[in-house]
């Protein structure tokens, strides 16, 4: 009865590994293609995309393709400009959602509910309902810079970082967060004469691990990819990110292989970031506990 039991276990143990790998295997496949077709001329390129070779590092395999894709489009910048552009609103939105969440989670003022209730129903409206609106207003809207004061936003960074700095989803997750947190330590930390703000910070937030954690990713990934709009308001090559710089390649003459490559290049830096937090989310579960 017992070797039969353990049999059945090994056996569904088996079944979940089965199924895990295909699930993973079928992320990966593009993946793989991708890597591979980047190395290889784009005649051949084609004519293995209807064979096993697509996946295979097989045939004429050579480093032209990123050389291209180098010399195609200034693929140094757009790196910058969107790891730039990523980390300082990723900062910002973790330290204003943050903020936004403690108040809407543990202050008591009037409208309290109504505010978090129109925060939340903003997840609802689309991007594209709101993009004209906002390009005539950032158009217009002053700015103090290095050459002095100026109107308008346009070609700038910060066009595409300060209206992405809140959302409803990171203020959200804060809150949610928050709540599930013991209201003990917080009582104890105002009965002991810290202020609000040092309750958040050294109370709270050493405590928030895990969401800074998910709420960077959910944001990295967000501000990584974005397209529409850095396309609306830079006009400028010195301020534009990766995903616009790749429009470059279907101008002309499409090099599929440069394309490739780029995706690759396009891949690396938020592979890295997500390896990274990954890495501190891991950690921050296992270090973030109350101690009796």
């Amino acid at each position: 009865m017992a070797g039969s039991v353990f049999i059945a276990r090994r056996a569904g143990t088996a079944w979940s590994y089965a199924l895990l790998i295909l699930v993973a295997l079928i992320f990966l496949i593009p993946i793989v293609f991708m890597v591979m077709s980047s190395f290889k001329p784009d005649q051949q390129l084609l004519s293995d995309s209807g064979s096993i070779r697509a996946f295979l590092p097989v045939g004429d395999l050579s480093l032209q393709n990123y050389v291209g894709a180098f010399e195609r489009v200034p693929v140094a910048l757009f790196v910058f400009n969107s790891v730039f552009v990523t980390a300082v609103t990723v900062v910002l939105s973790l330290l204003v959602c943050s903020l936004a969440g403690f108040s809407l989670a543990f202050l008591n003022w009037f409208g309290r509910d109504t505010v978090l209730a129109v925060i939340i129903a903003t997840l609802i409206v689309p991007f594209e309902t709101i993009a004209i609106p906002l390009l005539l207003m950032v158009a217009k809207l002053p700015w103090i810079s290095t050459h002095g004061f100026e109107v308008g936003w346009l070609n700038t960074y910060h066009v595409q970082i300060i209206p992405w700095v809140a959302d409803g989803l990171t203020v959200f997750l804060f809150v949610q967060y928050f709540r599930d947190l013991p209201r003990d330590l917080l009582e104890a930390a105002r009965i002991d004469g810290a202020s609000w703000w040092q309750v958040y910070r050294m109370v709270i937030m050493p405590l928030s691990g895990p969401v800074l954690a998910t709420a960077a990713i959910l944001k990295c990934l967000a501000m990584y990819n974005q397209y529409l709009w850095p396309l609306m308001v830079t006009q400028a090559e010195a301020y534009r990110p990766l995903m616009v710089g790749l429009q470059y390649f279907f101008q002309l003459n499409i090099a599929w292989g440069q394309v490739m490559a780029y995706l690759c290049i396009v891949s690396v830096p938020i592979i890295v970031l997500y390896l990274v937090l990954q890495r501190a989310f891991i950690t921050s579960i296992a270090s973030t506990g109350i101690k009796g």
